[in-house]
């Protein structure tokens, strides 16, 4: 995802900045990437004011955690989904934007976004709708000027606890891809 994501965002004129344990892994993926993609200093404050946790779920925590107040003030958008081993079900009561928010800093703001997309389909380029949660109106609104600057058609789905909603739809998308839909899909809303 930190690649589909990267890619979209520099295509639309975004800085992108990785960071990561493995400085090496992430000039490779700043490679690929092109166009000013850079590698940050890991455990430094990220240079946005959007930070990707592009982490899978049980890491994403830790992430944050290790990161601490270098996150103080940043926006935090949970990508991840709380899958159990062979994506079947969820693993948590709550939703990983929660367990996200309980460890970042006070200042922080926790939106999940993008958990509902395949990175292979976000990759492509076309336009796509996007959900996403939040408690911060000013975060979902600056989360959703981005997304929307990459041809993402953003829909509000409420305060974090909906987090725990767009997890399940992600857990759907991947049953309904599991079970014939194929992956190459993507959820959407009609609006009429």
């Amino acid at each position: 995802m930190a690649s589909a994501i990267g890619t979209r965002a520099t295509k639309h004129g975004h800085s992108v900045e990785l960071l990561s344990r493995n400085t090496a892994k992430a000039q490779a993926l700043a490679d690929q990437i092109g166009k000013g993609a850079t590698v940050g200093t890991f455990g430094a404050k990220p240079a946005g004011d959007i930070v990707i946790l592009a982490v899978l779920y049980d890491g994403v925590v830790d992430a944050v955690t290790t990161y601490g107040e270098a996150l103080a003030g940043k926006i935090l958008v949970d990508i991840s989904n709380p899958f159990n081993a062979d994506a079947s079900g969820l693993v948590t009561p709550s939703s990983a934007a929660q367990e996200v928010a309980a460890v970042a800093p006070e200042s922080a703001h926790v939106v999940k976004a993008l958990n509902t997309i395949f990175g292979h389909v976000l990759v492509k380029g076309t336009p796509l709708d996007a959900f996403i949660a939040g408690d911060s109106a000013e975060a979902k609104a600056t989360v959703a000027a981005f997304l929307d600057s990459m041809e993402l058609r953003t829909f509000d789905a409420g305060g974090l606890q909906a987090a725990q909603l767009l997890e399940s739809a992600g857990l759907l998308l991947m049953g309904l891809a599991r079970n014939g839909a194929g992956f190459e899909l993507a959820l959407g809303a009609e609006v009429s």
